[in-house]
């Protein structure tokens, strides 16, 4: 078994992380960077500017896409996050998605492998799970994308498996659905979004009927298990998928609006008209995950996470304006890019 190194414990490492400046890379990358890594970024920087608080730091924007091996030259590992990242903005532009998601993802493993980069981490999603039903499903289940976002996850991790050999070793971290506060917010996932229309409005609004199951996880958690993966040997996580969270945290909708509403004070449960069921549900066994890395803990309950939105959105004065603006939502903000012609079809900037 891999015990997780001290932060001083382990040779130090040249990371590249691409997507540095979303919403998981904004948390990333100061992880990185406290457990002694070099950590440098590239992103196209669709979301500058989208923060919560100080926010981000910006820079020079990059496509994965137009990456060469000249540019990873001298790297030990790549933390692949860049992608367009939810369901309802992957079904926005299904060409484009694929040209993203899979196509900049293949593209960044080939030239990483011709540059010599030994270690690729892939930020894959619990979502190719998809229409899992209420079994808790293991790395080795069966696949039921219902979205582009959850294919392109999948023939991604095939296409990366294919590229895989003695020196190159990819590994792919199925995280469960994010949750907690980040310099670059998003509020188009569910714990997030659930608290910040709480906080706003006084109502936990519910867009289903509450009943499908969701695995959550924390962004600081999802940081950690990048970190367990980055520098466990080689034998224990080449070509290998994870499932990334904590069984206590398959939780259903419902159970979340109810930790929402019980962390805001005068909020109540309502429902959009015609809520029904939501044929994203699914479990997930995460035993995995913790068999492997039996010094990994990850840390954050949601109740926890709960409470770490409401202080961050209360400090920093999120509006109910802010909620419904396109600063903290991927597909709007994405909209918003293509309307004025600062991206083409195929999510380039102009």
């Amino acid at each position: 078994m891999y015990q997780t190194p001290s932060p001083t414990g382990h040779v130090d490492m040249k990371v590249l992380v691409a997507g540095d400046r979303g919403y998981i890379g904004a948390v990333l990358v100061p992880f990185l960077r406290g457990e002694g890594h070099e950590v440098h970024g590239l992103d196209l920087g669709l979301y500058d500017g989208c923060d919560l608080g100080p926010g981000a730091p910006d820079g020079p924007s990059r496509d994965m896409r137009d990456v060469t091996p000249a540019d990873l030259d001298g790297y030990d590992a790549v933390a692949c996050l860049a992608a367009l990242s939810n369901d309802p903005l992957g079904n926005l532009n299904r060409d484009a998605t694929y040209a993203v998601n899979l196509g900049g993802t293949l593209h960044l493993a080939q030239v990483a492998k011709q540059a010599g980069v030994e270690r690729f981490l892939f930020s894959s999603s619990c979502s190719l799970y998809g229409a899992g039903g209420t079994a808790a499903v293991a790395e080795d289940g069966e696949l039921n994308p219902v979205t582009p976002y959850g294919e392109t996850k999948i023939l991604a991790e095939r296409g990366l498996s294919e590229l895989a050999g003695d020196t190159f070793s990819p590994v792919y971290l199925r995280n469960a659905t994010a949750y907690g506060a980040s310099p670059r917010l998003r509020l188009d996932i569910v714990v997030n979004n659930l608290t910040a229309v709480a906080l706003t409005t006084g109502h936990v609004r519910l867009e289903s009927d509450g009943t499908p199951w969701r695995p959550l996880v924390h962004i600081e958690d999802i940081s950690r298990a990048f970190g367990a993966a980055l520098t466990a040997p080689r034998e224990l996580v080449h070509d290998q998928a994870f499932n990334v969270g904590r069984d206590a945290d398959n939780v259903q909708i419902r159970q979340i609006a109810e930790l929402v509403r019980d962390a805001v004070p005068g909020s109540s449960i309502t429902f959009a008209d015609g809520a029904g069921p939501d044929i994203r549900n699914y479990r997930v066994d995460f035993s995995k995950l913790e068999d492997t890395f039996p010094d990994l803990k990850l840390q954050w309950t949601v109740g926890d996470g709960i409470q770490e939105l409401l202080a961050a959105y209360t400090k920093y004065g999120l509006s109910h304006e802010d909620f419904q603006s396109a600063r903290f939502t991927r597909l709007r903000r994405i909209r918003e890019l293509l309307d004025s012609g600062e991206l083409d079809d195929e999510l380039r900037r102009c």
